[in-house]
């Protein structure tokens, strides 16, 4: 899996009708019309999140490595 950073996950996320809830720290909260999954992603600058991390926020969304 290529790496990504908090920055280029929320481009996707944004890409695919998520939407930015609010800002808490440096983590972005992101929620969906019509689901009750939020997701918080930590954007620290363009350091890369761990992979787990990565793939579970992926998962969370509905989302594939591939998009």
């Amino acid at each position: 899996m290529k790496q990504l950073s908090g920055k280029e996950l929320t481009n996707v996320l944004k890409r695919h009708d998520w939407v930015l809830l609010r800002i808490h720290g440096s983590h972005h909260i992101y929620g969906k019309g019509g689901s009750t999954v939020r997701l918080s992603v930590p954007v620290h600058g363009n350091k890369p999140l761990k992979t787990g991390l990565a793939k579970y926020l992926l998962k969370m969304a509905g989302l594939s490595e591939d998009d």
